[in-house]
This record gives structure tokens, sequence and C-alpha cells, in this order.
């Protein structure tokens, strides 16, 4: 398995879909993933560290953890399945005991956020999608693409679906 970070949350100028863009710690590589309009917002919203007066459904979801005594170990994206990406909440109980629970990987990100979880993804998957950042052998190209990435694309495209 390899640990990612969130690089970038952006929207596909194509396909007018939000894609969160998962960089692999140990490399250049990222992992590309399309997912929905209310699952962008709720990373943005965590990314962001905005609080609302009543729980959101993923701060819901950490509460009902929380409440349980229990808490969230990790989250790994663990397969593909016809272009679909599948992912496991490893969820310890207060005994100890490990749950895994099956989710999209938007929502599982977007709890990851909130309860400060690593997020892993399987080897096979990074094999399979993960893809290098543009302009690897011209620095100057490189930087504009991570400033681009970075202050252009990254939140700003989603306030408008926030505010």
């Amino acid at each position: 398995m390899r640990e990612v970070e969130i690089k970038a949350l952006l929207v596909d100028p194509y396909q007018n879909t939000p894609v969160v863009l998962l960089k692999d710690q140990g490399s250049e590589k990222v992992v590309p993933i399309w997912i929905g309009t209310p699952e962008a917002t709720a990373i943005a919203i965590a990314l962001q560290e905005r609080e609302f007066p009543r729980p959101l459904t993923h701060d819901l979801l950490q509460n009902v953890i929380d409440a349980m005594g229990g808490e969230l170990d990790m989250v790994v994206i663990d397969h593909i399945e016809d272009s679909t990406y599948y992912a496991t909440l490893f969820i310890r109980d207060r005994e100890g005991e490990i749950h895994e629970i099956d989710a999209r990987p938007s929502d599982s990100i977007a709890l990851a956020l909130r309860t400060g979880s690593p997020i892993y993804i399987a080897e096979e998957v990074f094999a399979a999608s993960a893809i290098d950042l543009p302009y690897e052998d011209d620095d100057q190209q490189r930087e504009q693409f991570r400033v681009f990435v970075e202050k252009d694309m990254n939140l700003a495209e989603f306030k408008k679906f926030i505010q």
C-alpha cells in the first residue's frame, strides 16, 4: 500500500466534473479520481477546516464513530471494477476490533480529512491508475503547473458550491 495525500481538488474542464488528485508520498505520481459535486464540496469544506452550526453528513458519521468509542484507523482505496474505484474504512471499536466497511473513495477521503486518518492506495490500484505529474524534465514548466494546480484550480473552483 502507498500512503497518499490530497494534491488538488479541481474541476475537469472537459467533463465539468470534480476530480481529486491523490499524490503518492514516495514519488511524483498522482492518482486522479473523478467524484461527485456533493462529495467534492465535503472534501473542500474539510480542507478549509470550516465548521457549520449543525453537522453535515461526514461530520455526523465522525460523531457516531466517536460516540461509540471507535476511531477511523485508515482509509484504503483497494480496487477498481469497471472503471469505478472502491474503498474500505478500517474502523477500530472500543474493544480494539477492526471493522472493514465498504465505502466510496470520495466519502472515505472526506471522513479521513475530518478525523486526521491516513489514506492509502493498494499497489494494484496505484499501478493501474497513477500518472506522472506533467513536465517532469522541465523545472520551469513543472513549477508553472504546480502553481496552477495549487492556486488557480485548487479550492477556488469549489467556493461557489459552499458559499
